[in-house]
């Protein structure tokens, strides 16, 4: 999906207003090149911390599924009951 600079930067501004998580250390994103130019604009802008790092993962989203691997196997053994 693509996503320009600006909507990167509405949905970082989003996360960081939340009340209930502390301001992060790291943020850890996929490697789509709109998330640095939207930090860099609000470090300037002053509306997130300079402290802030950046971390770019290319597979973001592999990592994510090899969370969930094990959760999938065990799910998917438990449904073959039905059939009874």
């Amino acid at each position: 999906m693509y996503r320009n600079h600006r909507a990167a930067k509405r949905f970082f501004k989003k996360a960081l207003r939340s009340f209930h998580v502390p301001l992060p250390r790291v943020i850890t994103v996929d490697k789509n090149p709109d998330y640095p130019i939207a930090i860099e604009k609000m470090k300037k802008e002053k509306k997130m911390p300079l402290g802030i790092q950046i971390r770019q993962i290319k597979y973001l989203n592999n990592i994510v599924e090899q969370d969930h691997r094990f959760i999938k196997k065990r799910v998917r053994s438990m449904m073959g009951f039905k059939s009874f």
